[in-house]
């Protein structure tokens, strides 16, 4: 499971909060789109600029941890 931590939600704030954890779905075709595919504040998965998340590396427990919370 990866994450990543909203930095700008610049035109989403509905859907953003900056400095929140998200979880990312793999969706290998948004790359070449410079997008990410991540389960936003509706509870849903869309796409939005990676500019505005950067990857985080957990540690195993922790990742187990927010796993039970998604």
């Amino acid at each position: 499971m990866e994450f990543a931590v909203c930095i700008n939600n610049t035109n989403y704030s509905a859907s953003l909060e900056v400095r929140k954890i998200y979880q990312v779905l793999p969706d290998p075709q948004t790359n070449n789109h410079q997008m990410i595919r991540v389960i936003d504040e509706s509870g849903e998965d869309y796409l939005y600029p990676s500019s505005y998340f950067m990857p985080i590396e957990l540690s195993e427990p922790l990742q187990q941890a927010l796993a039970s919370c998604f």
